[in-house]
């Protein structure tokens, strides 16, 4: 069962500051779940997205959805869209083409642009900062809605800093966490750069030439991926973007974010459980982050795992039931294959 929610949050973004965003929030439960559970404390999930691809999309793609196999095995499992992603609420220069980087204008040339403009917004749309607040909201939310003290967090790519960020902020909020390809750095400031927010191009966007051929490049196996996923999650991409969907031949749009935090020190006091999932043919998060991830990590109950043939998009790929029944091994017993602290290898049969 999908139920969609939408949570009023007043915005920290710095491009539509102090204005009411709505975030879009889906959620997969069956209805037993909510009927038989007498609490759901310990069963709620909130997916958290990357740079990119709205959670909708990320995890719950058509034939290849990681919140539908969590739901199927009695969880309340929720995605959220930041602000500026998908059918959240997006700042307003993200509606004009000229806020795109002058190289990204000029793929729109001159099927949209006559050539290309100069930027109506010249500054990152939105911040690490203004993202723990949308994901606080909806923690909130979500919790006030099952009643429950603490939810997972399950996140992806930048979705790293911002629920391993959110979570060292808010451990009395967080049970444990799994990431896929946290984008993580060592070196990472701990604080704001001086100028917030970063001047620059205000959001993204990719093409369908874009998607495919990032993917292609960290193509390591064979039939890694199952075309008909790929056109699956493509479609999902437009219909999550009407007005990118016009752009050109279709593009998606993104916010542009201003990061910081979530720095080594800071995980290195982190105590919060989590499930670090590398996949080894990744091409946008080396694998080699994850393991120093898992080294500066302060929590005693922490996996390293690290899945064979899979990239950067593993939910999508064939590899993909062996990572989602490790996380819910996770969920459910705090351990994978019996690890509750080490590193193991999920090979492809």
């Amino acid at each position: 069962m999908q139920v969609d929610h939408y949570v009023p949050v007043v915005s920290s973004a710095p491009s539509m500051e102090g204005e009411v965003a709505q975030i879009y929030v889906r959620e997969r439960v069956s209805p037993l779940t909510t009927l038989r559970s007498v609490s759901l404390e310990g069963r709620v999930v909130v997916f958290v997205h990357g740079a990119g691809t709205p959670a909708e999309v990320a995890f719950d793609a058509p034939g290849a959805s990681w919140m539908a196999y969590l739901a199927r095995a009695g969880y309340d499992a929720f995605s959220m869209d930041m602000t500026g992603y998908g059918r959240s609420t997006r700042p307003h220069p993200m509606n004009d083409p000229c806020n795109l980087a002058a190289g990204q204008q000029q793929d729109l040339v001159p099927v949209l642009l006559p050539t290309t403009c100069e930027p109506s917004y010249a500054f990152a749309s939105t911040t690490i900062e203004s993202d723990w607040n949308d994901l606080d909201a909806v923690v909130d939310y979500v919790r006030r809605l099952r009643n429950v003290q603490r939810v997972h967090l399950v996140a992806w790519s930048l979705g790293g800093p911002r629920a391993g960020g959110y979570a060292a902020r808010h451990p009395d909020k967080v049970e444990s966490v799994v990431l896929l390809s946290p984008a993580y750095g060592r070196n990472r400031s701990a604080t704001p750069p001086s100028r917030v927010p970063a001047p620059g191009a205000a959001m993204t966007k990719q093409s369908r030439a874009d998607f495919d051929s990032l993917w292609d490049r960290q193509l390591g196996c064979d039939r890694q991926y199952e075309p008909r996923v790929r056109e699956a999650v493509w479609r999902a991409m437009l219909a999550s973007d009407p007005v990118g969907a016009t752009w050109g031949t279709g593009v998606r749009r993104a916010p542009r974010v201003t990061t910081w935090g979530w720095s080594a020190e800071e995980v290195g006091r982190q105590t919060t459980p989590m499930l670090l999932l590398a996949p080894e043919t990744d091409g946008q998060v080396s694998p080699e982050r994850v393991v120093e991830l898992y080294e500066d990590l302060g929590s005693e109950r922490k996996v390293l795992v690290h899945i064979e043939c899979a990239s950067h998009n593993a939910m999508w790929e064939t590899s993909r039931d062996k990572m989602f029944a490790a996380s819910l091994e996770w969920l459910d017993d705090g351990m994978v294959e019996g690890v509750s602290a080490g590193e193991i290898r999920l090979t492809r049969d």
